[in-house]
């Protein structure tokens, strides 16, 4: 049995300033003002346009994570539904063999230290799983009927493309302190991310 932390992988590395043109080029159409554009003038447009609610020309760009998370965190995670998704299917991996070497990975919670009772009693519980998946296995269950008995904490690995705008929904939601503590953890992890690289469309959100 493996235990692993939560992860967040950005696919593509991508141009900030050639986004930010891009996005100041289209909404400036809305506007025809195209005559203002000029070396440094994107950044001061888009956080207007942001500040006025006038979200959509961010939409004009896209961006791809791939995310290593619990699947307790991407059943929350699809709901965003402007979004693409390709996830780990645990219906055709085996985990009994291969390349997964005969045994389950799972997300460790973020909200027990390890000496927490209730951590105790989620490793154990997951011990117990892995055995009973592996036997299921060995009786000739197949990975498809096996995997009825796995958790919300089994590891998955899913490949995220959406907009920015999308993003900026998906982060004030999943950053605020309501939000499910696994969820918040992946979400500030990507937050960290664009803020970082696009400060001017992601920097007004406070997590």
């Amino acid at each position: 049995m493996k235990i692993i932390e939560p992860a967040v992988e950005l696919v593509d590395d991508f141009d900030a300033a050639a986004i930010m043109k891009k996005i100041e080029r289209a909404g400036r159409v809305c506007y025809k003002s195209e005559g203002n554009i000029k070396p440094d003038s994107a950044e001061k447009f888009i956080r207007g346009i942001i500040k006025r609610g006038h979200e959509s020309v961010i939409e004009h760009a896209a961006i791809s994570f791939k995310i290593i998370c619990d699947r307790g965190v991407t059943h929350e995670l699809v709901r965003h539904r402007i979004a693409s998704y390709s996830q780990e299917s645990s219906r055709y991996c085996d985990y009994s063999a291969g390349k997964f070497g005969g045994e389950l990975t799972f997300i460790k919670p973020c909200f027990w230290s390890d000496d927490d009772e209730n951590f105790k009693l989620w490793r154990e519980s997951m011990a117990l799983l892995e055995k009973n998946y592996l036997a299921m296995r060995a009786n000739g269950a197949k990975p498809e009927e096996a995997r009825s008995i796995l958790p919300n904490s089994l590891k998955t690995e899913i490949f995220v493309t959406m907009n920015l705008r999308e993003l900026r929904h998906f982060l004030k939601l999943r950053t605020a302190p309501a939000a499910h503590p696994q969820m918040r953890q992946v979400a500030l992890k990507i937050f960290d991310i664009l803020n970082e690289k696009l400060p001017a469309i992601f920097g007004d959100i406070e997590p």
